[in-house]
C-alpha cells in the first residue's frame, strides 16, 4: 500500500521518466540473460566447453563499467533522455548480431560489446529517475526499479519456457531486439531530467576529475561495496538455471519454473525493502535484507526435491534483490550532482568487473567437485551476505537529500 500511494503521487511526467526507466533496465537484463538459459546449448553448437561459453558472461559484466563511463559521460553533458535512447538501441542490435555469431571467438567478441552498451543503461535511466521524481518517493521507486533486473529474469525465463525447444537459441538472441521499440516510447513521452536542466551551464565547465575532488575516498568505499553486491546477485543468478540442468538433471520445463519462482520472489524482496528501507534507512535495511540468506542457503542449495527447491529459490531472492531494491536510490544520493549520469552507473559497472570472474569461478569449481553446482554457489552466496553486511554496517548514507542544493553538489 506504501508503494501505491507514493506511486499515485508522481506527475504524468515522473511516472514517465521512472516506466521508461524500469523497461529499459528490464529488456536490458532479459537480453543479458538469456545466457543463462543457453549455455549449454552454444556450448554444443560450438563444439566447445560450457566453461568457454561462461567466459561470455565474465566478458559482458567486465565490459560494463567501459559502457558506464562512456554513456555515463555523454549523459553528465548532453542529457539523461538522449543518450538513453542511443544506448537501448545499440544494446538491441548488439543482442541480435548475437544470434548470428558463426564461431565462439565472434559471439565473444560481440557480448563484450553488449556489455558496454549494457552498462550504460542502468546508471542513466536511475539518474534520470531520482532527478525527477519526489525525494520521499525515492525508496519504493528503487525497489521497483531495480527489480527492471529480476523482472527481465523472469521474462527470459518464460521465453525460455515457451520457445526454447522450438527456436533455439539464435532464435532466442533474435527476440532480444525487442527493446529497441521502446526507443518510441521515450521520445514521445519522457522529458529531460530537471536537475540536470537545472546545472547545465555550470556541469559542462567540470570534467570528471574535476567534479569528483573530494569524492574519491567515498568513490573506493562504494567500488568495494558494489564488488560484493555483484557476487552476491551474479553468484546466486547466472549459473542457477545451469545447476538446476547439472545438478538435478530437471527437464528445460522444470528448470524454467523454478527461476520463475526464484524471480517473484526477488521482486517481492525489492518492492518490501525498496520501500522499508525510507523508514529504517538505507544501510539498516540493506544489512537485515542479506543476513536473511544465511538460514535459507542450506533449503536454496542443498534441498532434493522441485518443491522445497523452489522455496528456497524464493526465498533466496527475497534477500538478494531485497537488498539490491535500495541500491539505486542509496548510490544516486551518494553521487554528487555534476557526475550523477556517470557515478552511480560507474561505481556499479566498477564492481561488476571486479566481480566478472564470479560466472567463470563457479562453473569451474563444480568440474572440482564432479559437476555439481551446489556448493560454489552456496560459498559466494554465504561469503557475500556477510561482507555486504559488515561493508553497510561501516558506511555512509544521505537518505533524503535534495538534488540540485549544496550539499548534493
Amino acid at each position: 500500500m506504501l508503494v501505491l500511494s507514493e506511486l499515485r503521487t508522481l506527475t504524468p511526467s515522473q511516472r514517465n521518466a521512472f516506466v521508461a526507466s524500469f523497461l529499459g533496465w528490464t529488456l536490458d537484463a532479459f537480453d543479458f540473460f538469456l545466457m543463462s538459459f543457453t549455455l549449454g546449448a552454444i556450448a554444443q553448437d560450438f563444439s566447445v566447453e560450457v566453461p568457454e561459453v561462461a567466459f561470455a558472461i565474465t566478458l559482458t559484466l567486465a565490459c560494463r563499467p567501459l559502457g558506464a563511463f562512456i554513456f555515463g559521460r555523454l549523459a553528465d553533458r548532453y542529457g539523461r533522455r538522449p543518450v538513453l535512447m542511443v544506448d537501448i538501441l545499440l544494446f538491441a542490435v548488439l543482442e541480435i548480431a548475437s544470434a548470428f555469431a558463426p564461431n565462439l571467438v565472434i559471439f565473444l567478441v560481440l557480448r563484450a560489446l553488449f556489455g558496454i552498451a549494457m552498462g550504460g543503461e542502468w546508471g542513466i535511466g536511475a539518474s534520470l529517475t531520482f532527478e525527477s521524481i519526489p525525494e520521499r518517493a525515492r525508496g519504493a521507486v528503487s525497489g521497483i526499479l531495480q527489480e527492471g533486473y529480476a523482472c527481465g529474469f523472469l521474462l527470459a525465463s518464460v521465453v525460455n519456457w515457451l520457445l526454447f525447444e522450438a527456436i533455439g537459441w539464435r532464435g532466442m538472441f533474435v527476440i532480444g531486439v525487442v527493446p529497441a521499440l521502446l526507443v518510441i516510447y521515450i521520445r514521445m513521452f519522457v522529458e529531460e531530467s530537471p536537475v540536470w536542466q537545472k546545472g547545465e551551464h555550470v556541469r559542462a565547465k567540470l570534467n570528471f576529475f574535476q567534479a569528483m575532488r573530494g569524492h574519491w575516498k567515498l568513490a573506493g568505499y562504494v567500488i568495494v561495496l558494489m564488488t560484493a553486491f555483484n557476487f552476491f546477485s551474479h553468484g546466486t543468478q547466472d549459473l542457477y538455471p545451469q545447476f538446476l540442468r547439472t545438478t538435478h538433471h530437471f527437464d528445460n520445463a522444470t528448470v524454467s519454473l523454478l527461476t520463475i519462482i526464484a524471480n517473484v520472489g526477488a521482486i517481492v524482496g525489492g518492492v518490501v525493502f525498496g520501500a522499508w528501507s525510507e523508514r529504517l534507512g538505507r544501510r539498516k535495511a540493506i544489512i537485515i535484507a542479506v543476513l536473511l540468506a544465511l538460514p535459507v542457503l542450506p533449503l536454496w542449495a542443498f534441498a532434493a526435491t522441485p518443491a522445497l527447491l523452489a522455496l528456497g529459490a524464493f526465498l533466496m531472492q527475497i534477500s538478494v534483490q531485497g537488498a539490491w531494491g535500495i541500491v539505486p536510490t542509496h548510490l544516486n544520493e551518494l553521487s554528487p550532482d555534476a557526475v550523477r549520469g556517470t557515478f552511480p552507473g560507474l561505481m556499479y559497472q566498477l564492481g561488476n568487473l571486479l566481480a566478472a570472474i564470479n560466472a567463470t569461478f563457479q562453473a569451474w569449481l563444480a568440474v572440482q567437485y564432479g559437476g555439481d553446482y551446489a556448493i560454489p554457489l552456496a560459498i559466494v552466496a554465504g561469503v557475500t551476505a556477510i561482507a555486504i553486511a559488515v561493508l553497510a554496517a561501516v558506511g555512509v548514507e544521505k537518505k533524503g537529500v535534495v538534488f540540485g542544493t549544496a550539499e548534493s553538489a
